[in-house]
């Protein structure tokens, strides 16, 4: 009878052996659960920036930047019980992209903010569709001020506007660079055209002569018409605002025909494409930017060094920018989480939650949200390319 019941009675223990090693002693024989065991709940964050076209590589950077400070967070949500997913969309530098992306992301429960976009001309209207559904939005690059004056709930940047880019910019192409005879072009969209008339009414403030105001297309490639123009204008100054592409091909064209003025641009020349656009004509050329050069710190250094490494190219102009959008949104997220119990926030505490950042340091700007959700601590900076390579030199800080 013993050996019987020998083998199965080795069997039965051996099994409660493993079975307490792996579970422990539950109460009521039940396992216990640790955070690691639950399933983890799906947050999704999406991007929209253009991924393709003639404005491809600063979106990108937008992308890149943001999906960065989304893994750098991702521990810190699993300790939550919620696990973070980068959904990236192109817009394209379209508005009408831009407006149905905005509704397929919208209409995505599980989505709980929106990083973007680089466009002024794409935020305005797709921000009216977040705005339906209560999605929050944070731009690293959206200038206009039509952006943020229409006072919506859910829309956040953290660079500056462009009533302080344009005259910051004049007030260097006057005071500093010494011209007095202007001749501006912008690309014909809100933001070229907005950045170009605050230019224009800051530099007649302070005395210049506006010698020439012109528009060019988008995607215009041709710009012999307005700088035979700029030729018979000699202006010692041209502004351009619209996008590096554009403004690349410009300034190489004008150096062709013998355009000699000194040549500006507002933020929209803020990328590595603009080299590739002007080649050694760019040396000299000026630009203003909302952007801050991260490495003349030392953590801006490692940052910049991490984003290298991460995706095997250095940093663009709005990468920074994009980390610390990312950043202020989960930020935003993680408060809604706690001030929800730590259960899974609804869209509209999410909203709220970041409208109401305050003193947030990222690695490129501190951030603070006015009622409209401007940054506070947001400022200018001029540039000069004293070479055919990108970034330029940092030549003055305002604000």
């Amino acid at each position: 009878m013993r050996n019987t019941f020998a083998l199965p009675l080795y069997f039965i223990s051996a099994l409660l052996l493993v079975l307490l090693a792996k579970y422990g002693s539950g109460p009521a024989g039940i396992p216990p659960q640790s955070g690691h065991d639950r399933p983890l709940t799906v947050i999704g964050i999406a991007t929209q920036s253009p991924l393709s076209g003639g404005s491809a590589i600063p979106g990108e950077a937008i992308k890149l930047g943001a999906e960065m400070s989304l893994d750098d967070h991702r521990a810190e949500f699993e300790k939550l019980g919620f696990r973070l997913k980068l959904i990236p969309y192109d817009d394209q530098a379209e508005a009408s992209k831009g407006v149905a992306n905005a509704a397929l992301i919208g209409a995505d429960p599980s989505i709980l903010g929106v990083v973007g976009h680089l466009d002024s001309d794409v935020s305005v209207p797709s921000s009216v569709i977040y705005e339906k559904y209560n999605l929050v939005m944070v731009s690293p690059a959206s200038t206009s001020t039509e952006v943020t004056d229409r006072q919506l709930k859910t829309v956040n940047r953290i660079v500056a506007r462009d009533d302080v880019q344009g005259p910051s910019a004049a007030d260097y192409a006057v005071k500093t660079a010494g011209a007095s005879r202007l001749f501006v072009i912008h690309d014909n969209t809100s933001y070229g055209q907005g950045l170009a008339e605050s230019f224009v009414e800051a530099a007649k403030r302070m005395g210049a002569r506006i010698a020439g105001y012109e528009a060019i297309a988008r995607g215009d490639k041709d710009f012999n018409g307005v700088l035979n123009q700029v030729l018979r204008a000699q202006p010692e100054l041209i502004f351009f605002s619209g996008r590096y592409s554009e403004a690349g091909i410009l300034l190489k064209q004008a150096r062709e025909k013998g355009v000699t003025a000194r040549f500006m641009g507002g933020d929209g020349l803020d990328s590595s494409g603009i080299v590739r656009f002007a080649g050694s004509d760019i040396r000299n050329a000026l630009y203003s930017s909302p952007v801050a050069d991260i490495t003349r710190t030392d953590s801006g250094k490692r940052w910049a060094d991490a984003y290298r490494r991460k995706f095997g190219k250095p940093a663009d102009g709005f990468s920074a920018y994009a980390y610390d959008s990312m950043s202020v949104l989960l930020n935003g997220l993680k408060t809604a989480i706690l001030a929800n119990g730590g259960k899974l926030p609804s869209r509209e505490q999410v909203r709220e939650a970041v409208r109401g950042t305050h003193n947030f340091q990222g690695v490129s700007t501190k951030v603070s949200f006015n009622g409209k959700g401007d940054n506070k601590f947001a400022r200018m900076f001029i540039y000069r390319f004293e070479d055919a390579s990108y970034p330029g030199r940092l030549v003055s800080e305002i604000g």
